[in-house]
């Protein structure tokens, strides 16, 4: 009786590690989109410099702003990539 307690309660332990991993949505690598963010939603720091952090976007869709989005998706979004961004900001 002790033997099957403990094959059971192993085998659920199992299921239930299982169920609480990663999904697959998640260990996707993810890279930076650059004029995706709304005003407050970007992921840092932006290319001008004019803040250091999180949350602080000021502009829906800044050029100088980004986040961080499932790798191969950025164009989807109509993003730049860092390089393009840059170019971009260089033309204002």
């Amino acid at each position: 009786m002790n033997t099957r307690l403990i094959v059971t309660s192993a085998l659920a332990s199992a299921m239930a590690l299982g169920l609480t991993g990663p999904s697959a949505a998640q260990a996707r690598p993810k890279e930076k989109c650059y004029g995706i963010a709304k005003p407050g939603q970007n992921d840092c720091a932006n290319l001008s410099g004019s803040h250091s952090c999180a949350g602080q976007s000021k502009v829906d869709k800044g050029v100088d702003e980004w986040r961080y989005v499932p790798a191969g998706t950025c164009a989807e979004l109509k993003g730049t990539s860092e390089q393009e961004a840059r170019v971009l900001m260089g033309a204002k």
